[in-house]
């Protein structure tokens, strides 16, 4: 099998991404891409094995972090850029899945022997979910979409915050998500607010789900703290044709980071299995 880790492609403004591609057989083969979510990024709980096993399925898979995830490519798996975090935003993520995506079409590109364009599959997880739900409304080079935890609303993570702390945001120019994995205070500037205000119509999820009429798989956990299953609920009624897949879990699918095992947790393996037989069946 290759496995090439952190292979370097230009992001938003130039800010580099470390991208990984996973595939076993030398032909033409469906590209899965993966657009981890909000405070992730492409290795979070060892995202090698999930890549792993499509790969073995018969996809190359591309996983990568965001230009302005926080990570760098010297540190793919900790935010060492808090500037760069706090700098994010959805249509910054959106630039930089369209980079990943033309790369993969660029007939130069090292691995075009084995990359069948005719059939590019996005998955995302989170807020992931929600860019790869808007870029598929806007990119016919998208055959297929599953969504893991996806949102359905642009508005992570502020969507629920008080008045009170909106204004303070406003007033201060900065807010601090904290991090409990790793205890710091990641920086969100209201310039995250304002793409939102700025660019509304682009980023309205559920207006762009109601327009994709490729296949969709719809997966999240009944038991999501994070991101409550009933926001599936509401991404599978904007889209009658897509189809639901509940499992018993929270938000990651009962995986956590680091994780030092050799198999997946269940719930998780049963979204990648759903996934891969989704994206064979159709």
């Amino acid at each position: 099998m290759q496995e090439i880790k952190n292979q370097i492609i230009p992001g938003y403004n130039n800010k580099p991404m470390a991208v990984d591609i996973f595939y076993k057989n030398q032909k033409k083969l469906p590209v899965v891409i993966y657009h981890h979510g909000f405070n992730g990024f492409k290795d979070w709980a060892n995202f090698d094995l999930i890549a792993s096993q499509f790969a073995e399925a018969g996809f190359v898979f591309v996983k990568f972090n965001t230009s302005h995830n926080g990570t760098t490519p010297q540190h793919p798996e900790d935010f060492v850029d808090l500037d760069a975090f706090g700098n994010n935003n959805y249509t910054k993520e959106l630039f930089d899945l369209d980079q990943i995506i033309n790369w993969i079409c660029e007939p130069t590109n090292p691995h075009e022997p084995v990359l069948d364009l005719n059939n590019i599959y996005l998955i995302g997880h989170s807020r992931g979910g929600g860019v790869v739900i808007l870029k598929t409304a806007e990119d016919k080079r998208i055959k297929k979409l599953v969504t893991w935890a996806s949102v359905a609303e642009s508005k992570t993570p502020w969507g629920n915050w008080t008045k009170e702390k909106m204004e303070d945001w406003k007033q201060k120019g900065v807010a601090y998500y904290a991090n409990s994995r790793t205890n710091q205070q990641m920086p969100l500037y209201y310039q995250l607010y304002l793409d939102h205000e700025t660019n509304s119509e682009r980023l309205d999820i559920l207006k762009a789900a109601k327009t994709i009429t490729i296949p969709w798989l719809i997966c999240h956990g009944t038991k999501d703290d994070a991101v409550p299953v009933e926001q599936a609920y509401v991404l599978k009624e904007a889209a009658l044709h897509a189809e639901l897949f509940l499992v018993e879990s929270d938000h990651v699918f009962d995986r956590k980071h680091p994780w030092e095992e050799e198999n997946l947790p269940f719930a998780m393996q049963q979204i990648v299995d759903k996934t891969g037989m989704f994206f064979t069946k159709y």
